[in-house]
C-alpha cells in the first residue's frame, strides 16, 4: 500500500480559535471530515458551500443540541483552508447565518490577497 497524499490542513487563526471551543466528540468529528478532505475525498458531512465558486465545502454535524459548523475550502494552493468554525443555534432555520456567510466570504477574499503575494 503506498503512502497517500494528504493535503496539509492550514487554519485562519479566528477559525482556529473557534473550533478550540467545540466540544471535544464534535472537534473529533470534524477533524475526521477535514482530514477526509486532505485525503482529496469528500466526508458524508461535508457539502459544497453556494455563493463562494467551487472548492468551498460546508461540514455541518449535529452535536448534542447544537449544530457545529467548519467551512473550508479546497482551490487554495496545495492545503486545505479551514475559513470558518461557528455553532448554529436551531433557532435560526436551516440557512447559514448572513453575518456567517459575509465572514466566510470576506475571509476568502483576504486568504486569496494574501497568497497571491
Amino acid at each position: 500500500m503506498g503512502s497517500r497524499n494528504t493535503r496539509p490542513i492550514s487554519w485562519i487563526k479566528a477559525a482556529r480559535k473557534d473550533f478550540e471551543a467545540f466540544p471535544k466528540g464534535a472537534r473529533d468529528e470534524m477533524l475526521r471530515a477535514l482530514t477526509t478532505a486532505a485525503e482529496g475525498r469528500k466526508h458524508d458531512l461535508a457539502k459544497p458551500m453556494t455563493g463562494f465558486g467551487a472548492g468551498v465545502f460546508e461540514v455541518a454535524l449535529k452535536y448534542r443540541t447544537d449544530a457545529y459548523r467548519t467551512v473550508y475550502a479546497l482551490q487554495l494552493g496545495e492545503e486545505v483552508w479551514v475559513l470558518h468554525a461557528f455553532v448554529k443555534k436551531s433557532t435560526q432555520g436551516i440557512k447559514t447565518p448572513k453575518k456567517e456567510v459575509d465572514l466566510i466570504g470576506e475571509r476568502l477574499r483576504r486568504l486569496k490577497k494574501e497568497l497571491q503575494r
